[in-house]
């Protein structure tokens, strides 16, 4: 069960593949936010090809440790360019043998490896007995540490943009009521009484002659006091009109449009048949 690097098993990996070609430069994370690394190197079965390890660079995470993956503890994320170590540690790393010689990797150093991601895997994932043989051992006892299926199930996130709409509260205007004082003419009609004389001259009834001295007196006088009246016009300030203010709010639709975008999917399948499965409407 030789391993060896996938440059020296397939050199032409770059021009052939366009996922492969960039692999190597996919960030490693665990726990799906820490970031722990980035992938250095895949070491492929020499018998069949198959990828078995991924070598993480853990850089700063614990400081110039390279470490192997298994394939089937890693998922593959093409469009993020992430490859997530499911269930790694810290710890698991710091217990994991450095890698810095393939040379070096044989059954022995495989078996240490193993043991250290055998203990994190949960009784669900063990498919074999936990014993192995070194004479008989081969990497599909562990599907759970050499499968690996999600170059088949890769997701791919299409997106698109949506009109959201909110409202904001601005002023839109100031109304002032205030008062003033207006000054007119009014006019008001009183009617008034004014007295008068009234002279009239009538014939005597009794035209007996008088004694001489009753007759005539020089300097008599008859006095009649004669009476008007005249408008007296005042002021008074009376309560005319009483105006309140308040305000009511109307309910009005505003209709906007904007240009959005939407990605959607263009699938080249070179003449092959293609099943597209999903029930988005």
């Amino acid at each position: 069960m030789a391993l060896v690097k996938l440059e020296d098993f397939y050199p032409n990996y770059q021009e052939d593949s366009f996922e492969l070609d960039d692999i190597k430069k996919f960030d490693v994370y665990a726990n799906r936010n820490e970031r722990v690394g980035s992938l250095s190197d895949i070491l492929v079965d020499e018998q069949t090809g198959n990828f078995r390890y991924f070598v993480v660079d853990t850089g700063f995470w614990v400081f110039g440790k390279k470490v192997l993956l298994p394939v089937g503890l890693a998922d593959i994320h093409y469009t993020e360019k992430h490859i997530y170590a499911k269930g790694l540690t810290k710890e698991q790393v710091e217990n994991l043998p450095n890698f810095d010689d393939l040379e070096k990797v044989d059954y022995d150093y495989e078996e240490r490896v193993r043991g250290v991601y055998r203990g994190s895997l949960t009784t669900s994932d063990i498919t074999q007995p936990a014993m192995y043989d070194r004479s008989t051992y081969n990497y599909e006892q562990e599907p759970s540490l050499y499968n690996i299926d999600n170059h088949d199930k890769q997701s791919l996130k299409l997106y698109e943009e949506r009109l959201v709409a909110n409202k904001k509260r601005r002023k839109a205007g100031e109304v002032k009521i205030g008062k003033h004082v207006q000054t007119e003419t009014a006019r008001v009609a009183v009617p008034v009484e004014k007295e008068r004389v009234i002279i009239e001259r009538v014939n005597p009834t009794d035209t007996k002659p008088s004694n001489p001295q009753n007759a005539f007196h020089d300097g008599e006088v008859a006095r009649i006091e004669i009476y008007e009246e005249t408008p007296n016009i005042s002021k008074e300030a009376v309560l005319s009109e009483e105006v309140r203010v308040n305000k009511v709010v109307d309910t009005d639709t505003v209709e906007a449009s904007e240009t959005v975008r939407r990605e959607e999917l263009d699938i080249d399948s070179e003449g092959l048949p293609v099943v597209e499965k999903g029930n988005k409407q």
